[in-house]
């Protein structure tokens, strides 16, 4: 029986990582990418370009994979971005941003594919979140992307409680900072030891997604900082 997992934002350096790790282990990968992005995901069995920030976007896109798949083992929500502004620094516009590429862009698909696992009572949603949205004194200095991130970790609680009776699971992911070329560039002077590496990220998704008796956890990938 094939094990069908969608991996939205999968050309993406963590998304990498994730279709690397979850190909190995003999995954069917539905990657998504950006229309028009011209990106490509070595891997991935089948590849869609959606928005998945857009609401009717994600809508024809379940649609369209239910037609072909018709069940989903985990959706794993990977699109999202980073801005930086301590509270004086952001305005409205900044915060909206930051909702749409890392809320919006993970409620859309649990509200597209919720009715889905609801209907084969199986499946996992696997968020990311980000220590700043657990920790103030981290998320002072990225207000927007702080709040953003709260909100996502809000809706894998909700997502838990809405299925505590299904055998559907919402497993989210912190990790501080992650070990990519972008992170490296923008903290040049940080010691990249102490970071987390996308391949860790991906070995603990794998981990929580083939533990069924994991329920609704948190994990915290803090790295050695």
């Amino acid at each position: 029986m094939e094990r069908n997992i969608i991996i939205t934002g999968a050309a993406g350096n963590l998304g990498k990582a994730v279709v690397e790790k979850f190909k190995r282990e003999g995954y069917n990968i539905i990657a998504t990418i950006e229309p028009e992005s011209g990106d490509e995901v070595d891997g991935a069995d089948d590849l869609y370009e959606v928005n998945v920030t857009d609401d009717q976007a994600a809508h024809d896109f379940a649609k369209e994979y239910q037609m072909q798949y018709g069940d989903v083992d985990a959706v794993i929500l990977l699109v999202g971005g980073f801005s930086m502004g301590t509270i004086e620094d952001t305005n409205s516009e900044d915060i909206q941003k930051m909702i749409k590429l890392n809320f919006s862009s993970a409620y859309n698909m649990v509200k597209n594919f919720l009715p889905m696992m609801k209907k084969n009572n199986h499946g996992s949603f696997l968020f990311v979140g980000a220590r700043p949205a657990l920790q103030p004194e981290d998320g002072k200095e990225v207000v927007a992307y702080a709040l953003s991130k709260s909100l996502v970790v809000s809706l894998a609680d909700l997502v838990a409680e809405e299925t505590k009776a299904l055998k559907i699971r919402s497993h989210i992911f912190v990790p501080s900072v992650i070990d990519t070329p972008q992170n490296r560039e923008s903290m040049p002077d940080a010691d990249f030891s102490l970071w987390v590496h996308p391949d860790e990220i991906a070995e603990a998704m794998h981990y929580a997604l083939n533990n069924p008796d994991l329920r609704n956890m948190t994990f915290k990938l803090y790295g050695g900082i």
